[in-house]
């Protein structure tokens, strides 16, 4: 049987605490203040994700990444969005040049 990616894993559990309590999970706490306060955290890990990368610093880029991935993760939760429809998304794009794609994308 083939192990479930770290990711589905994660997921499972973000979509798990989805509706718990605010005071007893992380996760139900940023579901519970909503939308805009998820993207305005994953919005900060995004910076701090770029201000480790910039600073050449590996270590601080990799758990920064790692927090980065988290909060989209809870962002695609709230938007009922899940990493098989991502990983779908990058897979139709596999072998289509960068500015090919973009160009095909409706405005």
């Amino acid at each position: 049987m083939a192990q479930q990616h770290v990711i589905d894993k994660l997921f499972a559990l973000i979509e798990s605490r989805k509706g718990g309590d605010p005071d007893k999970s992380y996760v139900a706490k940023m579901h519970d203040r909503g939308i805009n306060k998820i993207a305005e955290k994953m919005g900060e890990e995004a910076i701090e994700t770029i201000v480790a990368a910039v600073a050449k610093d590996k270590g601080e880029t990799v758990a920064e990444s790692a927090d980065l991935l988290f909060h989209l993760m809870v962002l695609w939760s709230a938007k009922g969005v899940t990493p098989k429809e991502v990983f779908a998304e990058l897979a139709r794009r596999e072998g289509v040049s960068g500015i090919e794609e973009k160009k095909g994308r409706k405005k």
